[in-house]
């Protein structure tokens, strides 16, 4: 399985985005899919995942601002991102398959290669 993230861009604080995640060579519409960010100078951190529309976990830094929706028949996961700010700023990466990725450790078997997203105030 691939995935393609797009729809990263420049935004003043307040705007909107619209990010893609397109997955191809396989099938991810029953599993995990999320989103990550990589800020500059902080941790990778875990925006939003879930299985569905209605089961999906938000972290409290996006909560009520971000919203994961999916197209299972196109293998799409978007990210609605809305109110952004300056520290919305990063890299973000797209996320797919909750499995033990080695010996007593879970993670994502998929990444994109990530969408770059920047926030002007």
């Amino acid at each position: 399985v691939q995935l393609q993230a797009s729809g990263g861009g420049l935004v003043q604080a307040g705007g909107s985005l619209r990010l893609s995640c397109t997955a191809s060579g396989g099938s991810v519409s029953r599993d995990v899919m999320g989103w990550y960010r990589q800020a500059p100078g902080k941790q990778r951190e875990l925006l939003a995942a879930g299985t569905t529309d209605a089961l999906t976990n938000y972290a409290d830094s996006v909560k009520g601002r971000f919203t994961i929706s999916r197209d299972n028949a196109e293998n799409t996961m978007f990210l609605q991102m809305n109110s952004l700010r300056p520290e919305d700023t990063g890299v973000y990466y797209c996320v797919a398959v909750w499995t033990d990725v080695a010996p007593g450790r879970y993670g994502f078997k998929y990444w994109g290669q990530g969408t770059l997203v920047t926030v002007s105030s």
